[in-house]
């Protein structure tokens, strides 16, 4: 072949390469690329850039629900104090107030103002990433956005269950998502997108190796299925922390996870686990390394009761643990520098400069912040508690019959029981014997009937409750959401400190019944736990046919309700 010829054969398919190269992409490609972009444009605009009214900082953030409630970091609100502004991809800036902070996870809720109805991101199974999911990460790096629209990155998953040790005991990042989309300084506690816009994590770290504040490709997302298990709780506007067991676990010679060490005075070891045992199963996922027993661990606010497995001597025991705190109250106040006032002041103070002026605080914001210590935001927990007892109120509770409550019905072993409970006592008639109840000043000084861990001082607690109601019960709160022992979904919790003892109410957010309470006598011990359920309605109000009475490991009785009567005060 002459050199005329192949030269001639090269350009011609030099010319079929360049054609196909620049040919027209093919529908399958096209219609992909436009609906990545539909779903980009969409998600857009749920997400916040956010400042503080001094103007130093921001960050990222979310919005998770039409009515203006948003995600974002811890670290991202410190600087804020409990007011900041947020900018939407609208263009206009909406005022913000703090909700309720998560410091350990690093998670931070707000709620924004200025508009009936805000667009929102879907919150989806985080459980169900894989690596290799296509995502992408929205917010305002570098705090570029002046105009509000937010950058957006692309990536994939490039891990799942990754552990971030703390730094000191916060920021403690626990099965989280690793990814390659680029997250730099500016998109804390803005969200990572799945591939249909919903979002799977708020991202919070990056790696910074060697190349200053410049993202590596390592950033990393709290997952959306961890805040979902706080996200009760942060509504509750309360600092809230995370859980521990008591117990710690390592590799045994074969490779099992086993414990190591455990706190003689920890729920999981009065629920009977103890050194040695092997731990295979928690919070209903498989464990088979002590990194993920840490990585389950992590996502639990404390105060929460999750199912454990393990097994000792080839036999597996299931047990129900309920999980304590990585810190006391105190101590996690004190870490966030809001130390107690001291009880009496010096007699002469120096007298100090005035105080440099602050930013100006909206007014739509000062209505919706009450400061109260242990608290975010005192006035979401006096909404959330309204809100609760109200329901309670309206359907189940009888609150206006204010004198004595009378309950009878059949016994298991035959007979009948009588059970009367007052203002300040209570009594018990079973068919061989009457058990009578009076409130001393300390209630945990008489928790009868015997090894019932307190059903009758419990009982008068759920009385006291409907009749006095919140302001008149004693020191009461909203915990927040939790699981709730062979029921479904999670119960709103009050918590009520009366006489020396808390008490628990689970109520259903659906109807507002009142599903269980558990009284402690102590933080290291068993509570009485009661379950009322078998509702029905009488003279229009829902009433429970069934009471169930537990305390540690043992079912004390279960007593059919036939006849419930609460008279009106100064009958009998």
């Amino acid at each position: 072949m002459s050199r005329s010829v192949c030269l001639t054969c090269i350009a011609v398919l030099s010319l079929a390469f360049v054609s196909r190269a620049f040919a027209a992409p093919s529908p399958a490609v096209l219609e992909t690329e436009a609906r990545r972009i539909a779903v980009i444009d969409k998600a857009k605009d749920a997400v916040l850039a956010i400042f503080p009214l001094n103007g130093r900082g921001g960050g990222s953030g979310v919005v998770v629900s039409p009515d203006g409630y948003a995600l974002t970091n811890f670290h991202v609100v410190r600087p804020c104090g409990y007011a900041m502004q947020c900018g939407m991809a609208d263009g206009r800036a909406y005022d913000a107030v703090l909700v309720g902070l998560d410091p350990t996870g690093d998670v931070a809720l707000i709620k924004l103002f200025g508009r009936e109805e805000f667009p929102f991101a879907e919150m989806a199974d985080s459980d169900q990433v894989r690596p290799g999911d296509w995502v992408f990460a929205a917010g305002n790096p570098f705090l570029l956005a002046t105009d509000f629209q937010p950058t957006i990155s692309g990536g994939i998953i490039s891990g799942v269950n990754r552990y971030q040790f703390p730094a000191g005991t916060l920021l403690e990042y626990a099965d989280c998502l690793q990814t390659d989309a680029s997250v730099n300084p500016g998109n804390s506690g803005g969200p990572l997108f799945d591939e249909h816009g919903r979002v799977i994590g708020i991202n919070g770290r990056c790696s910074f190796e060697k190349r200053g504040r410049v993202n590596v490709g390592l950033a990393y997302a709290i997952s959306i299925n961890q805040i979902k298990h706080f996200l009760g709780t942060l509504r509750s506007g309360r600092i809230v922390d995370h859980a521990t067991l008591g117990a710690v676990v390592g590799r045994d010679n074969e490779g099992r996870v086993v414990v190591t060490d455990i706190l003689d005075d920890s729920d999981a070891y009065r629920r009977g686990l103890r050194s040695g045992d092997e731990v295979f199963s928690f919070g209903g996922r498989h464990v088979s390394t002590p990194n993920a027993f840490k990585n389950v661990l992590g996502i639990y606010p404390k105060g929460w009761r999750v199912p454990l497995s393990f097994r000792r001597g080839g036999q597996r025991h299931d047990i129900l643990v309920r999980l304590t705190g990585v810190h006391n109250q105190e101590e996690l106040l004190e870490m966030l520098g809001d130390k107690p006032k001291p009880q009496a002041t010096p007699p002469e103070q120096p007298k100090t400069p005035a105080a440099t002026v602050g930013p100006i605080i909206p007014e739509i914001i000062q209505k919706h912040y009450l400061k109260k210590r242990g608290f975010a935001n005192y006035y979401f927990n006096e909404l959330e508690q309204n809100r609760v007892w109200n329901a309670w109120n309206s359907r189940s509770s009888p609150a206006g019959a204010s004198g004595d409550w009378t309950l009878a019905g059949p016994l298991a072993g035959g007979g009948r029981y009588n059970l009367k409970i007052t203002g300040d006592a209570a009594t018990l008639k079973l068919p061989s014997t009457e058990i009578d109840w009076k409130a001393e000043d300390v209630l945990s000084k008489s928790l009868l009937p015997e090894h019932s861990g307190g059903m009758l001082p419990a009982l008068y607690l759920w009385r006291r409750l409907a009749v006095e109601g919140l302001g008149r019960f004693g020191d009461v709160y909203y915990f927040g959401t939790a699981p709730l022992a062979e029921h479904d979904g999670l119960a709103d919790v009050l918590v009520g400190t009366h006489k020396g003892v808390d008490c628990r109410f689970y109520f259903q957010p659906a109807d507002g019944r009142l599903l269980a309470l558990e009284m402690f006598s102590s933080e290291d011990s068993d509570p009485c736990e009661i379950y009322f359920s078998e509702y029905h309605e009488t003279n229009g109000r829902l009433t429970p046919g069934k009471m169930e009475v537990r305390f540690g490991n043992e079912a004390f009785a279960t007593l059919k309700i036939e006849e419930f009567n609460a008279a009106e005060r100064g009958e009998k």
